[in-house]
């Protein structure tokens, strides 16, 4: 990963960010669940060239704290955060870029402060797509999960399918940044993020209201996000969406195509952003 020209100490219920690049808008830039900032590695080098990428890190993931307080992990507490750390910045406008579960959380913010997003970008996420009935599902299905990795702890995180350990298909390079960033993890922040962050993330219900141009880079291979993709292609308006072969980690697994495409759409939309 290359050098952060700028480290961010949070506050103790905020989460970490770091900023990459000189030149161009600022993007920020948000993983998913269990993940981290080594995410973007396939990513900063190319996408640092065309803009300032301001890589954050969910709350009690990486270097983020676990706050003991359900209102910062609510897709509220977070777009309050995310305010801060614009302000922090000095600008006024900027883009997005989330994947996964942040893609559920940028997507909220965009639609929350459409006046502060000049243009965003997420991949492949069903949470932000589910059925509201699905959402009650999730809300007793994550309960029951917290309350277990709050029992068994780090060993209980490392059980879950999706921990980067257990991933079969991930370059070598980043499956290994992650594993060492999962040490960081914390269990109650994993445990609050189901809690309180999962049964609230789903934007199914407002996506119509989209008014920020918006691409979807999505990865073709996981078959599971297809209709989602295409409830997104039906009802979310300013949406264009490329495809690319890869998963759900689609900017891991095809980088080069996920790195010309969102330097394409940067720079597209880069009126007001600098």
């Amino acid at each position: 990963m290359t050098t952060a020209i700028m480290n961010h100490s949070p506050r103790s219920y905020e989460p970490y960010w770091e900023v990459h690049g000189k030149n161009g808008p600022h993007i920020l830039l948000l993983h998913g669940f269990l993940s981290s900032r080594a995410q973007w590695i396939p990513n900063i080098a190319s996408l640092s060239q065309t803009a300032r990428l301001v890589i954050v890190e969910l709350l009690g993931h990486g270097r983020s704290p676990a706050p003991d307080r359900p209102d910062a992990y609510s897709p509220a507490g977070y777009i309050s955060a995310f305010e801060n750390i614009r302000k922090s910045l000095g600008i006024s406008q900027w883009m997005l870029c989330g994947q996964s579960l942040g893609a559920g959380l940028t997507l909220r913010y965009a639609l929350e402060c459409p006046e502060r997003v000049t243009a965003q970008i997420f991949t492949n996420t069903t949470s932000a797509f589910r059925e509201i009935h699905d959402m009650e599902e999730t809300r007793k299905g994550t309960t029951a999960s917290a309350e277990a990795i709050l029992q068994e702890g780090i060993d209980g995180i490392r059980k879950l399918p999706i921990h980067p350990a257990n991933a079969r298909r991930l370059r070598a390079d980043v499956k290994a940044a992650l594993v060492e960033d999962s040490k960081l993890i914390s269990p109650l922040g994993v445990a609050n993020t189901m809690r309180y962050t999962f049964p609230q993330l789903s934007v199914r219900q407002e996506i119509h209201k989209n008014t920020t141009p918006t691409l979807l880079i999505s990865g073709r291979q996981e078959k599971r996000f297809t209709p989602f993709r295409n409830f997104a292609e039906a009802n979310m308006p300013h949406l264009h969406i490329v495809e690319f072969n890869g998963g759900h980690a689609v900017n891991i697994d095809a980088a080069d195509d996920f790195n010309g495409a969102a330097k394409d759409f940067i720079k597209k939309h880069l009126s007001a952003t600098c």
